[in-house]
């Protein structure tokens, strides 16, 4: 069997080895780096599942044309979810404001609201999450983590054993920080 080479072609079509289009081959892959809107919520269940949701935001920053122009900075909003393990680990690391580096799959689904009008949601569902946070700007946010059997559980160990001696530091007064005022 032969490895399938993909190269990506910005005409809008995916390309194999023979530069034959492959009408059987999809790819449902996102890459995000971007800042946690709010504390995240997990629910977990009583057969042992949990499930987080939080909301990051993505920015594109404003610029010039040649022209003049002035494009402003444009922010979008991306609705996530994590299950699981990595649910469990949104749950005791990640805070407003974190910026994360995600890796998942887009998925739409749909409900009936109150006035039983059809609402459609488009989501996240993250597979890799890597903190991009620098150490001690938030009480144990140096973890890093996968789905299970992709995992990296020394490292994660590692950032919990390292996260007493940094919560006994941090009660020392933090400085005002130009960051604080961004809106996450």
């Amino acid at each position: 069997m032969h490895p399938i080479v993909i190269l990506f072609n910005f005409g809008g079509a995916f390309e194999t080895k023979n530069n034959k289009l492959d009408t059987y081959m999809s790819v449902n892959k996102v890459i995000l780096i971007g800042n946690v809107g709010q504390d995240p919520r997990v629910k977990y269940f009583d057969t042992g599942s949990a499930v987080a949701t939080f909301p990051l935001a993505t920015t594109d920053r404003g610029y010039t044309l040649q022209n003049g122009t002035q494009i402003p900075e444009r922010t979008e909003w991306h609705n996530i979810v994590a299950s699981n393990r990595l649910a469990e680990i949104v749950d005791k690391y990640v805070h407003k404001g974190d910026k994360l580096y995600l890796e998942g799959k887009i998925r739409t689904r749909s409900y009936s609201d109150q006035s039983g009008a059809m609402r459609y949601i488009t989501e996240i569902y993250v597979d890799n999450m890597e903190m991009l946070s620098p150490k001690g700007t938030n009480p144990g946010t140096s973890a890093s983590a996968q789905q299970p059997g992709i995992g990296q559980p020394q490292q994660l160990q590692q950032s919990q054993q390292m996260q007493q001696p940094q919560q006994m530091q941090q009660s020392q007064p933090v400085q005002n920080n130009p960051a604080d005022d961004l809106p996450f």
